[in-house]
């Protein structure tokens, strides 16, 4: 009979994986509290209509959801917005705003498995709440360039591609297309990278008819434009509405402020304008970006490493007051494939600070002494479980990745003494018992 194995998308995590997990853990941790993000939690199991409320009916085909002994329709969470929306709005009236939360948690989706998306993953997620402007946009951009900066990865190793549903939005309303014609729209060009051009075509031809091919040109020149100026020319060039023109004039001064801004905190050399990046989920509202791994030649490898925007509709939808919102998602999948790639994953083993090394029974209980001393004081110590020789228990030490090592035989207890020997150096020194702690600190 053979074993039984782990179910397909989801994985065993043995110490190694599960020390290179909690390391992402940490550094995720670590920025969002530099940025001044408190943390929260959320249930596992949530109400099947939360979820379809947010991403639609079709979201229940990617579920593992299912009636439970009450008669709810419930699902693993597929992601954390709509359960934070949730929290945010039932509490609106009693936060105080900016809100900026983050959190670290295991995500279920029901999906053929593939390279760099699984059945469950774990997501780092950090979110503003209740502020409008583009300062809250350029607090999230920022932090989500610092966070992949803090895992080891540099300028040679990811771009984000900061787009703009606002501004996509009043292009199409200057051709005509607005409300549900704009967004199915949207989730065509969404697409466009991934598709070849006939079917690109194919699925414009509703809205452009035989004048598909002009539009998809004039897609391509906007996606194409790189710089702030560039985005000023186009849409000086075909919006002649006046009350369109003044809010296209809006929308591109709160650009050169959050780029302003962005340059200011050290990230603009991350960022770049890129139109191409839609998002397709209807919810979202302005500002939305995706982070991507970039080759030796700056082209763009993979999924994604991370993905947001602004969504400021979503607290409202749920029956709760409008409240305007902004975020981003990090998964472990993809950039814990590229640190690997990039050899930024560092050894992650934990290793013990010491490896006792012990003689006899007499010594034993010396030792074990010693043992429970430094781990009071938050070393980490390890030992062995059984009387082993002291050829192997030194090689026992060098297995274990231990920096020191600390012996007692014969000698030592008769002169009330330990050696404590530098495993990495080979130096050695006779300890008084009463000075262990000062020595193995020294060391």
């Amino acid at each position: 009979m053979a074993g039984f194995e782990c179910l397909p998308g989801f994985r065993d995590f043995y110490p190694e994986a599960c020390a290179q997990r909690n390391f992402l853990f940490r550094v995720w941790t670590l920025a969002a509290r530099r940025f001044g993000f408190q943390e929260y939690d959320i249930p596992t199991l949530e109400p099947l209509e939360l979820l379809t409320e947010k991403s639609g009916p079709e979201i229940v085909e990617q579920l593992f959801h299912f009636t439970d002994k009450g008669g709810r329709e419930v699902a693993l969470r597929p992601e954390l917005t709509p359960s934070l929306a949730r929290m945010v709005g039932s509490q609106a009236n009693s936060l105080k705003r900016p809100i900026k939360w983050f959190n670290i948690a295991e995500n279920f989706r029901y999906e053929k498995p593939q390279k760099g998306r699984l059945r469950s993953h774990y997501q780092f997620n950090a979110d503003v709440f209740g502020e409008p402007g583009e300062g809250a946009d350029c607090e999230i951009i920022a932090l989500c360039v610092e966070t992949l900066l803090a895992t080891g990865l540099g300028a040679k190793d990811f771009r984000l591609r900061l787009s703009d549903r606002s501004l996509w939005i009043d292009f199409l309303a200057a051709l005509g297309h607005e409300g549900e014609a704009a967004l199915g729209i949207l989730g065509v060009i969404d697409k466009m990278e991934r598709l070849p051009q006939e079917a690109v075509l194919e699925k414009l031809e509703p809205w452009f008819g035989d004048a598909r091919e002009d539009f998809l040109a004039q897609v391509k020149t906007l996606v194409s434009i790189r710089e702030l100026e560039g985005l000023k020319r186009f849409f000086g060039s075909i919006v002649s509405n006046a009350a369109l023109r003044e809010r296209l004039d809006a929308r591109l001064e709160s650009w050169e402020r959050l780029l302003n801004d962005l340059d200011a905190l050290g990230v603009s050399p991350w960022i770049h304008i890129d139109l191409g990046i839609v998002r397709g989920l209807a919810y979202y509202t302005g500002y939305v970006f995706e982070v991507f791994a970039i080759d030796g030649g700056g082209n763009y490898v993979g999924r994604a490493l991370a993905g947001g925007g602004r969504y400021d509709h979503l607290v409202g939808r749920l029956g709760f007051p409008e409240m305007p919102a902004v975020g981003f998602g990090m998964g472990d999948v993809m950039l814990g494939q590229l640190l690997l790639e990039r050899g930024k994953m560092p050894p992650l083993i934990d290793a013990p600070d010491c490896f006792l090394v012990v003689g006899g029974p007499a010594e034993r209980s010396i030792a074990l002494k010693a043992a429970q001393t430094l781990r009071a004081a938050g070393y980490r110590v390890e030992y062995p479980l059984k009387p082993v020789g002291f050829g192997k228990q030194f090689k026992l030490a060098g297995q274990s990745g231990a920096r020191l090592a600390l012996i007692f035989g014969e000698e030592e207890r008769a002169a009330g003494t330990a050696k404590l020997r530098n495993l990495q150096s080979g130096e050695e020194q006779s300890v008084a018992m009463e000075q262990l702690l000062d020595a193995v600190a020294e060391a």
